[in-house]
């Protein structure tokens, strides 16, 4: 088999990580003990190997280009696999080391998983979190991500599935909004009031509201003067400032509900939930850290999230 890789080749993809995450070959060559003539002789020899420039460059900043961005997402999870490899064949990998990546919603992030990760890294301190908070779709392989917590399961087969919970939905709004415009009493009512919409990023699309009456479900759709995009949470903030009605999680107003600043509506009609499912591709090997942080994440649940109360 012919050699595609050798020592410098692999030193240099090193240095090219580091120059991309620190933003700056002199950075770089200070975590990496070397000088800064280094670092740029080695990023010259990965665009001359691949024909495209992976920086821009100006006297004092450099910036990834497109090629940059994809190049840096594969040069790191390679190198991560190479590190494992290591420990693997070393028998260091009893304890999980590395670099993880995980996307989750505002909601599931600033309520469920953000509030688990300072347990976790008292666990597993050899593991690094990297956490995008945001409701968009995202791509695994492109993106680099090993784990995503989601609503809805994307119409992926290379995707697991894991269920997490299925999170009540609750109609709230301020007792200063109730004075002045009223109680609904009935889900008819709603039609007469403020309603905060959400708009969904990968969508477009409004979100219904979810109700019961009786035996049967119902799916509302629903008018108000604000729409909201990106962040569900915002609904929250505006329902307590007196903006209008909101359906939420739950979870996510248990606290504002308690100390009065938001009340629930119409609880004859509610019980409803979503549920939220981590999500990760089918298939791929997957590192210590990785199965360690789905256990954990998965206990937390069973715990009813006992470590972020």
């Amino acid at each position: 088999m012919q050699r595609r890789f050798d020592d410098i080749l692999v030193g240099s993809l090193e240095l090219f990580c580091l120059a991309a995450e620190t933003g700056g070959f002199s950075r770089a060559a200070t975590a990496a003990g070397v000088t800064p003539a280094a670092v740029s002789r080695s990023v010259a020899r990965l665009e001359e190997r691949l024909g495209v420039r992976l920086f821009v460059r100006t006297t004092r900043t450099i910036r990834l280009t497109d090629a940059g961005r994809a190049y840096l997402v594969h040069c790191r999870q390679a190198l991560d696999q190479l590190a494992e490899a290591d420990r693997e064949a070393s028998g260091q990998q009893s304890e999980p080391a590395g670099r993880l990546r995980i996307s989750v919603p505002t909601t599931y992030g600033h309520y469920r998983l953000l509030p688990l990760l300072a347990e976790f890294h008292r666990r597993h301190p050899r593991i690094q979190a990297d956490v995008h908070i945001g409701n968009r779709n995202i791509d695994f392989t492109a993106e680099g991500f090993d784990l995503a917590v989601r609503v809805r399961k994307p119409p992926d087969s290379g995707l697991v599935a894991r269920h997490l919970e299925d999170a009540e939905l609750v109609l709230v709004a301020s007792p200063d909004y109730l004075q002045r415009r009223g109680t609904p009493g009935r889900l008819g009512d709603l039609a007469e009031h403020d309603c905060i919409q959400f708009e969904l990023p990968s969508t477009g699309r409004r979100i219904p509201w979810l109700f019961r009456d009786g035996a049967t479900e119902i799916e509302m759709e629903t008018e108000g003067p604000f729409l909201l995009s990106e962040d569900v949470l915002g609904g929250v903030s505006l329902a307590c400032s007196g903006g209008g009605v909101f359906q939420a999680y739950r979870f996510t107003i248990e606290r504002e509900i308690a100390q009065g600043r938001l009340v629930e509506l119409l609880p004859r009609h509610g019980g409803r939930s979503r549920p939220f499912n981590l999500l990760y591709p089918h298939g791929r090997h997957m590192p210590l850290r990785v199965r360690t942080f789905i256990d954990f994440l998965l206990e937390s649940v069973r715990a009813g999230f006992s470590a972020a109360d």
